[in-house]
């Protein structure tokens, strides 16, 4: 079952969450009942449609996965933080970090065509069904996340229930959006009341209301319409300026509406989860952008890995220039978020062409400073909302492969 796939998804999950919602409308919340329903749902997601529902092999290859890869990142975040108290190192630090990124980057490598493992099977199964599963990347980030935390000392001790619920979260399990620990441990522990969760289960009605207008009416439309009909390589230079338009859109559409229901759902289950896009195409430079596109991840990128490259390259002295150090840990964060969507070229062509935009922008900031536009601000307001969005456009094509 595809998370929020279908409309048996949300019959399904609003009929086991609708115990949840009376509790909540009474002013009582039991995080017992979150973690059952979110498991029931697990297994729902990861089972294999061929198979007895009521059967032990409701426990598909995927759940498995699923099951072994929880506790493996369980152990190596308890195992860092017994390290860290005596032996904070980077040394030890990079150690944990490679065996929390390892399985991703094993899935990653046979789930790309340049390495030709992807036709690989164990049986009659493909082998990157066997070591992959959905969701496994969102898992890593938040692990990441609380490891990063563990090194600073922001964070001493771990309830592991606490850290199994907040891993196996079901709203948010296969993209998002990107929650933090201290954060979901806050709204776990909140005390609800009857006004809280009323406006919270009001909020996930209009959240629900339009998600189903994004991703089942325009992103369909869009599709069906625009991307479907349109042959790509044999088009006009025109028709395919329109199939960028449309698959930007179809992008946007789909993604967010998809968000809006993982942010419904966790709002029926007390959990705050934050938003994940606001008005990206009213951006009026590409900084702006990734503040409002996918922010969540964005905003993970940008404390994980840019504050990070930045940090390491400042206290090492590697260079003396501020604005260089800043240029490289861009296109640093850039080729890394590339290569997260894919070992394919043009995932990684889009990573290092935004990197490219950020550079671009920064070196045009300095420009501007000394020659201001003498334009109304209105109009240059305009000028930088229609430019930003043909340049982010254009790399969501890239982001296609149907660019070459």
């Amino acid at each position: 079952m595809i998370p929020y796939g279908d409309f048996s998804f949300f019959y399904i999950a609003l009929l086991l969450l609708l115990p949840v919602i009376i509790l909540g409308l009474l002013g009582r919340k039991y995080n017992g009942l979150n973690i059952a329903i979110s498991f029931i749902m697990l297994l729902l997601i990861f089972k294999d449609p061929n198979k007895n529902l009521f059967g032990l092999s409701l426990l598909s290859y995927e759940m498995v996965s699923f099951i072994i890869y929880i506790f493996y990142q369980l152990l190596l975040i308890k195992l860092y933080l017994k390290i860290v108290k005596n032996h904070n190192t980077l040394t030890n630090f990079i150690l944990i970090m490679a065996a929390v990124i390892a399985p991703l980057a094993v899935v990653k490598v046979f789930q790309s065509s340049w390495f030709g493992f992807g036709s690989y099977e164990v049986g009659q199964l493909p082998l990157k069904s066997i070591i992959g599963f959905l969701g496994i990347s969102y898992i890593m980030f938040k692990s990441i996340q609380i490891l990063m935390e563990i090194r600073d000392r922001r964070l001493k001790e771990i309830n592991s229930y606490e850290l199994i619920k907040f891993l196996s979260f079901f709203p948010t399990i296969s993209s998002g959006p990107i929650d933090r620990y201290k954060r979901f441990q806050k709204d776990e522990h909140k005390p609800l009341t009857k006004e809280r969760y009323r406006e919270l289960l009001l909020k996930a009605v209009h959240y629900i209301m339009i998600g189903l207008l994004y991703k089942y009416i325009l992103a369909y439309w869009v599709d069906q319409f625009i991307i479907l009909s349109i042959d790509f390589s044999a088009a006009s230079i025109w028709m395919k300026l329109v199939y960028m338009y449309g698959y930007s859109f179809y992008l946007f559409f789909d993604f967010a509406g998809y968000s809006l229901f993982a942010i419904a759902f966790s709002y029926l289950m007390s959990i705050e989860t934050p938003p994940n896009f606001n008005a990206p195409f009213a951006s009026k430079n590409i900084k702006d952008f990734w503040n409002r596109w996918h922010m969540t991840l964005s905003f993970w990128f940008r404390d994980m890995v840019y504050m990070r490259i930045v940090f390491f390259m400042t206290k090492k002295k590697l260079l003396k220039d501020a604005f260089m150090v800043s240029n490289i840990a861009f296109m640093l964060n850039f080729l890394i978020m590339g290569i997260w969507h894919g070992l394919e070229w043009h995932y990684i062509a889009y990573g290092l062409y935004h990197g490219v935009l950020f550079v671009s922008y920064g070196y045009y900031e300095k420009w501007r400073k000394k020659h201001p536009w003498k334009l109304p601000q209105a109009a240059v307001d305009i000028l930088a909302v229609v430019i930003t969005f043909h340049f982010v456009a254009f790399g969501f094509l890239i982001f296609s492969g149907k660019l070459f």
